[in-house]
């Protein structure tokens, strides 16, 4: 029997924006933009595809927030400056004119920084070397740098920095919303990580500390939006150099770090692991999605992670997830909302289209 889609295909709200469906595109980073951080034409092109295939939500790959220590890789988006923004500007316009809303990822490399056009070295909560070595497809080599502490100024400087991304976002480039990642090893996951933030001062310590940065961010970028904006948050536990991490205070640390986000104004919360539906912590359990749900009440909560398994997305709507993101799903098959409609088959994602470098391809930004 074939299953009942149409819950896929409800409207869905986030703050004041109404989404047309369910479904949304998750960020991958895709290298692409110019030297300069500049986003480009075929970046407008591969993005409105998606909307053309009938997403109904576009969130962006992570954009980097000033010219400062926030780049992460070479020919990475950024919303640094004006001409970025007006870059970005042409892409917010074809994701609308397709029928789509538009949200921009906002993100801070720290120590994962492997591509800076504006310093030389890495910055992070402590001096502790990542784990792993850089990633060959986003152009780096050998091992990550160890990091130097960030200075109490720095901080600031920073938290500053997201409101003024956002800002930009917002008012010069049109996007629609606003997510904050703070996941995946990036800055504030390193934040939030008790191996990577060994700080004694007041952004160091328990779980609870440890999120102060993270929520000093969401205020400060609720701030400059408003209330009506949507204000976003992606959550992790694994990172792309630690892939099986968890949260050693497991729902504990869900409880801490998902209340702390109600508290500071978002208007959702973006869980991702790599099978969103399976217990957070393993064994039996409850999924990060549905820990979400539990110690966030009324905030929207969008899952991600091998949802392009329609069964597993089905189930996870009907539950725990407001919204659906698909990331290999979706490149694979970018119209797959309209494939499920018209019960086509789905294209298998080849990791190839990521090789040898995971910038975009001819066929993804043909018309």
């Amino acid at each position: 029997m074939k299953p009942d889609i149409s819950t896929l295909f409800q409207q869905a709200s986030i703050d004041d924006l109404h989404l047309p469906n369910r479904l949304a595109v998750a960020p991958m980073t895709r290298v692409t933009a110019t030297s300069a951080g500049v986003p480009t034409e075929k970046m407008a092109r591969y993005y409105s595809r998606f909307a053309r295939g009938g997403f109904g939500l576009v969130i962006t790959e992570g954009t980097f927030i000033d010219e400062a220590w926030s780049q992460t890789y070479a020919c990475q988006p950024g919303l640094a400056n004006s001409g970025q923004a007006e870059g970005w500007k042409q892409v917010v316009d074809a994701v609308h004119s397709a029928g789509a809303k538009v949200i921009a990822q906002i993100q801070h490399a720290g120590a994962l920084s492997q591509g800076n056009a504006y310093r030389n070295g890495t910055i992070a909560p402590s001096a502790v070397r990542p784990k792993g070595e850089q990633m060959k497809f986003y152009r780096g080599e050998g091992p990550y740098a160890l990091p130097r502490a960030m200075t109490d100024e720095e901080i600031a400087d920073i938290i500053e920095s997201f409101g003024s991304a956002a800002s930009r976002a917002v008012n010069n480039a049109g996007f629609d919303g606003v997510e904050i990642h703070g996941a995946n090893g990036y800055l504030l996951d390193q934040f939030i990580t008790d191996y990577t933030n060994l700080r004694t001062d007041r952004w160091g310590g328990d779980i609870a500390a440890r999120m102060g940065v993270v929520v000093d961010v969401a205020k400060r970028v609720r701030a400059t939006l408003g209330n009506g904006v949507p204000v976003g948050m992606r959550i992790s536990q694994g990172k792309v150099n630690d892939f099986f991490h968890k949260w050693p205070e497991r729902e504990q640390a869900a409880e801490v770090i998902f209340g702390n986000l109600v508290d500071a104004g978002v208007g959702y919360i973006h869980v991702t692991e790599y099978e969103a539906w399976k217990p957070a912590f393993g064994g039996i359990g409850m999924s990060l999605a549905a820990l979400a749900r539990k110690h966030a009440p009324g905030v929207t909560v969008i899952a991600n992670g091998s949802l392009h398994d329609t069964v597993q997305a089905l189930d996870l709507a009907s539950t725990d997830a407001d919204v659906i993101a698909l990331g290999r799903g979706a490149l694979s098959n970018p119209d797959w909302p309209q494939k499920l409609c018209g019960n086509q088959a789905m294209e298998p994602f080849e990791p190839e289209m990521l090789t040898p470098l995971a910038d975009l391809k001819q066929h993804e930004f043909a018309a």
